[in-house]
């Protein structure tokens, strides 16, 4: 039977993007016998605590074949999958990527991100953080152009990449792109609304762009051709580690580059997430970095290199 209760980490500070602000990583864990799979329902795409819930409780009995028609990808259904995978490593005593039958996985290097805010306070904490090797900002709304210029002087040897959370509009883009590339940034993320972004088919993308909101599943990757060249892979998107694992293959073989990144979770969101995120040209899985408190045994972070997890925590 599965078993699902509410949690919160606080973090320690405020984390600010486009959308607003947070405090605190609210999750949901599952419980499926020894096994455990957490969520971060988010607005966005219409989740809340309490809806996300409500479909794990209606679930009866189910398997993670079962489990992939039983519900829609979202929150709920990478918390199960997340869990199923867990119980069955523990019950036959293997971890979770030989039953996916893939690689040992290795310590990989996450981006750093940065909240957006005002300039100065911006410059600031990429001074703080400057030893990162790859940041990761948050930006979209009015002022980027002098947040950008203001995390480069903080950072000036950082590599840059940037989010702007759907936040700017085709003019915005084509405005700021080359001043993009002229302050050393690598790679944007999701520019344009997700249904609007059709106009990045017709104008110049200098720099690489990366398909966040506008990418889910599998199903989303032929709606991408021409618009994106990298796609960001997330657990709570996929609806768990079976989709997110063969996104990963099949938006390689469609040419896509890909990015795993990660919602404001635990330790224990971010550990299959690790699995997903080998030979990834992105990584963005800083989220128990960004909390006062975490698992216990949390993922094992040296600086911004992740550790897979050990057994105990995940998998």
């Amino acid at each position: 039977m599965l078993r699902v209760e509410t949690e919160s980490f606080r973090l320690a500070e405020a984390f600010v993007i486009a959308r607003g602000a947070r405090t605190e990583a609210r999750v949901l864990t599952v419980h499926a016998g020894e096994g455990r799979g957490e969520c971060v329902p988010y607005a966005r795409y219409g989740e809340t605590p309490e809806s996300v819930m409500a479909e794990i409780e209606k679930l009866g009995d189910v398997d993670r074949a079962g489990l992939q028609e039983a519900l829609p990808g979202g929150a709920a259904r990478n918390a199960v999958d997340c869990a199923l995978w867990d119980a069955e490593a523990k019950a036959k005593g293997l971890r979770a990527w030989e039953l996916a039958g893939i690689a040992a996985p290795g310590p990989v290097t996450t981006a750093y991100s940065l909240s957006l805010g005002e300039p100065a306070a911006m410059e600031a904490a990429a001074a703080r953080h400057r030893d990162k090797p790859l940041l990761k900002i948050k930006l979209g709304g009015e002022g980027d152009m002098a947040r950008l210029e203001a995390v480069r002087r903080g950072a000036p040897a950082a590599r840059i990449i940037v989010d702007a959370n759907e936040g700017w509009t085709a003019e915005v883009y084509a405005e700021l792109a080359p001043h993009l590339v002229r302050l050393g940034v690598e790679m944007v993320e999701q520019p344009l609304p997700a249904g609007e972004d059709g106009m990045l088919s017709e104008i110049a993308r200098p720099l690489p762009v990366c398909a966040d909101e506008s990418c889910h599943d599998r199903a989303s990757l032929a709606g991408l051709r021409g618009r994106y060249d990298m796609v960001n892979i997330k657990l709570d998107k996929t609806g768990g580690l079976t989709e997110a694992l063969a996104l990963r293959d099949a938006a390689r073989e469609a040419g896509f580059r890909v990015m795993v990144g990660c919602m404001v979770g635990s330790s224990l969101a971010m550990a299959p997430a690790v699995l997903v995120a080998q030979g990834a040209e992105v990584v963005d899985l800083d989220a128990p970095l960004l909390l006062a408190e975490d698992r216990d045994p949390p993922l094992r972070y040296e600086g911004t290199l992740v550790h897979p997890p050990e057994r105990e925590l995940w998998g």
